[in-house]
């Protein structure tokens, strides 16, 4: 009857839910992951003087910042 209905709604309900927090959960460490790779990336820049290795750390910047906006793109989609 309707109180099963209901409960399945409810059920289907709670699974999006835990579906959109883990996603979440996921995008967040992706997130931190990211950052982690910027600071590192922004350390190697303050002290790299080959060209080449330059040209290879600004590479990873701006890498970096578009996976980064890419990724808090995706945060609020969710």
């Amino acid at each position: 009857g309707p109180m099963k209905l209901l409960a399945s709604k409810k059920k289907r309900v709670t699974e999006e839910m835990e579906r959109e927090t883990k996603k979440k959960e996921e995008l967040m460490k992706e997130l931190q992951e990211v950052q982690k790779a910027l600071d590192r990336a922004y350390e190697n820049f303050s002290y790299v003087v080959d060209p080449e290795l330059i040209d290879c750390c600004i590479y990873e910047l701006n890498a970096g910042q578009m996976r980064y906006k890419f990724l808090m793109k995706q945060m609020k989609e969710v």
